[in-house]
C-alpha cells in the first residue's frame, strides 16, 4: 500500500492566540447625508417638465407642417388705420 504524500503546508496550531495585524488602517469614511425630496414636489416638477416638453414638441410639429405646406406669416398684410 502507498503512504499518503506530505502536504507542502505547515499545520496550524489552533490552541495558540491569533496574531494581531499591525497594519494601520484609515477610519471608514463619513457617511454622506442624502437629502430626501418630498414626493409631491418631485411629481409636480416632473409634470411641469412633461407639459412643457409636449408643448414644445407640438409647436415644432406644427411649424414643420406649415413650412412643408408653404404657409408663411409673410403671406398676410396687416393694415393699421389710426383714425
Amino acid at each position: 500500500m502507498a503512504t499518503p504524500l506530505k502536504s507542502g503546508k505547515q499545520s496550524v496550531n489552533l490552541a495558540s492566540p491569533p496574531r494581531v495585524s499591525k497594519i494601520r488602517r484609515d477610519p471608514p469614511p463619513m457617511v454622506k447625508k442624502v437629502e430626501v425630496k418630498d414626493p409631491e414636489d418631485r411629481d409636480t416638477q416632473t409634470v411641469v417638465i412633461g407639459v412643457i416638453a409636449f408643448a414644445v414638441a407640438l409647436f415644432i410639429v406644427m411649424l414643420g407642417i406649415s413650412t412643408y405646406s408653404g404657409w408663411s406669416p409673410g403671406d398676410y398684410n396687416v393694415e393699421v388705420n389710426l383714425g
